[in-house]
């Protein structure tokens, strides 16, 4: 009754939160909490303070023209990243409870005009605070593109006092050190959240996690992950990839984090004034987000690559000519980085050539690289469009752009040269790039044991830091697919299975028992289900993705 929002619990004042917010790049006004509901703050036995809110319990004053409802399919993906992320070790919220219900709501999923009834669903989102950059923007005057304006222009009384509360509750030890100096406690903390949030989008880079939805309201004050929406865990390495169906123009592609939450803090930054001063804040921002997020993204790496005893100038140059081959030969981000801690610096040829089979089986067959590659446009689309590109450039640039079509004539040469390709020539061209880039990292391993006296313990130690730091499970897409298609059925037994999993990513599943239901509720559904099921599940939790998997689309 209390995590579905029907009761309010003892002590609870429920509210939703006002914020404002660019949204792709455009400032978009007020927003708020169209569909979470806070219900207050709870502290923990050794003074942890944590906030908690319901997600989905229906109408906000912020919610304009939607019903403030969630989906099961939605907070099921929610609920299950959430917790993925924390086990992961990456800052994040969290989600205590998911209580779905047999009320509907009409929903058109992909915005094609083929809407279908869903069943409402409310997630209990934990986290220290719920407060984003976008909670500052509630200031901002009209902006001079989109003409919009925050709802709170000119009340900088209440700026000061939202900055005194989030500094002396969330950053104490700044609040102590600066308590005489309000200008430089302000300073200190935006270069806390500047680091805070380079470390942040270091992390989502090295396990290949891509937000989908980077607005600044989606950015959290204290340096969280937030807001799980079409959010996409990488498969196949593509620096370009794009997790969110409706990302047109790739704002928020998986290269292109690092850069977009430097211009999100840009915009927070720009909300602080006048209580800190843009020239001290823009110069924080230039000296410190792009060091702090070369640093720790170049450690995470060493760690998941085994190098743990030098830190040469190099090894940049390494990490890069590693996912270079990832790229070329379209591999599994995960799985590669996996199966690097069992390669050693004297392994025998022939155990070398089993290794490099097990590699490049993790990469995408010709049949999968034809799905990859498979035209997006109609031909005569894209021919109207060459020809208006031409003829009329000012009306082609409300209509298209110039890298979503030569990203479509990329397609279709790449598939045009994939028809001429077998699979042993693929095979062999795939070993032969892993082995150009093996014995450059064979070569870098050897340097690590001649500076080390005990090769034995060196190793130990280099197999143990890189199974910390490489998951062997990740919450793919047709995972959380399998699981959501099931409980839409009325079988949950999958999505606590895929939960336990992803508690424990980085670990062998050894004596993984599937959670078996017994709840009476669930039971009469359940065969349907695990027959609808059958032929999905047997794919293994930690292989990549199925042919079919690549036509799931998250918007």
């Amino acid at each position: 009754l209390f995590f579905s929002g029907n009761r309010v619990p003892a002590g609870a004042e429920p509210a939703a939160h006002c914020y404002c917010g660019h949204q792709f790049g455009s400032f978009a006004g007020q927003l708020g909490d169209g569909a979470a509901m806070y219900l207050g703050e709870v502290l923990g036995p050794r003074g942890q303070r944590w906030e908690i809110q319901l997600k989905g319990a229906g109408i906000t004053p912020f919610s304009r023209q939607a019903d403030g409802r969630k989906v099961l399919r939605s907070s099921i993906r929610e609920f299950l990243c959430s917790e993925a992320m924390f086990h992961l070790g990456i800052p994040t919220t969290r989600a205590g409870t998911c209580v779905t219900s047999d009320s509907r709501v009409v929903r058109d999923m992909f915005y094609d005009g083929n809407p279908k009834h869903e069943r409402c669903t409310v997630v209990l989102r934990i986290a220290s605070t719920f407060i984003r950059f976008g909670s500052f923007e509630i200031f901002k005057p009209p902006d001079e593109y989109t003409g919009r304006k925050g709802p709170s222009v000119d009340r900088n009384d209440i700026r000061i006092q939202m900055l005194d509360y989030v500094i002396s509750t969330f950053y104490p030890e700044i609040q102590e050190a600066h308590s005489d100096n309000t200008v430089q406690r302000n300073a200190a903390f935006f270069k806390e959240i500047t680091r805070r949030t380079a470390r942040l989008v270091a992390e989502w880079q090295c396990v290949g996690f891509c937000h989908g939805v980077l607005n600044t309201d989606n950015m959290s004050i204290v340096g969280l992950t937030i807001d799980y929406g079409p959010f996409g865990f990488m498969d196949r390495y593509d620096p370009e990839h794009v997790c969110n169906g409706s990302d047109n123009t790739g704002r928020y592609a998986y290269n292109k984090q690092p850069e977009i939450c430097k211009w999100n803090l840009g915009k927070l930054a720009e909300a602080l004034v006048p209580e800190l001063p843009l020239e001290i804040s823009q110069r924080i921002l230039e000296e410190e987000y792009d060091a702090e997020f070369e640093k720790h993204y170049l450690q995470k790496m060493r760690k998941k690559l085994g190098l743990i005893q030098l830190e040469l100038e190099d090894d940049s140059k390494l990490v890069s000519e590693l996912l270079e081959t990832m790229h070329l030969t379209a591999g599994d981000f995960t799985n590669i980085f996996y199966l690097l801690s069992s390669f050693s610096v004297d392994i025998d040829p022939s155990k070398f050539e089993d290794f490099l089979e097990e590699l490049t089986s993790q990469c995408a067959s010709v049949e999968e690289l034809k799905v990859v590659f498979k035209p997006q446009m109609d031909p005569r689309q894209l021919s109207m469009m060459l020809m208006l590109a031409q003829s009329n450039p000012q009306l082609f640039a409300l209509i298209g752009t110039k890298a979503n079509i030569n990203k479509e004539l990329e397609r279709i040469e790449q598939l045009s040269k994939l028809q001429q390709l077998t699979a042993d020539d693929l095979l062999s061209r795939n070993k032969r790039h892993w082995k150009e880039w093996l014995e450059k990292y064979r070569v870098r391993l050897q340097k690590e044991i001649e500076s080390v006296g005990n090769a034995d313990a060196w190793n130990t130690e280099r197999a143990k830091v890189m199974n910390s730091n490489n998951p062997k499970y990740i919450l793919r897409n047709y995972i959380a697919q399998n699981a959501i298609e099931a409980a839409e059925n009325g079988d949950f037994s999958e999505v606590r299975n895929v939960l336990k999993l992803l508690e424990h990513p980085f670990q062998e599943a050894e004596g993984f028992q599937e959670v078996k239901e017994v709840a009476e509720e669930e039971g009469a559904t359940a065969a349907a289900a695990v027959c609808s099921q059958e032929t999905r599940s047997k794919q293994s939790y930690c292989s990549k993705p199925p042919l079919w998997a690549s036509e799931l689309c998250v918007t």
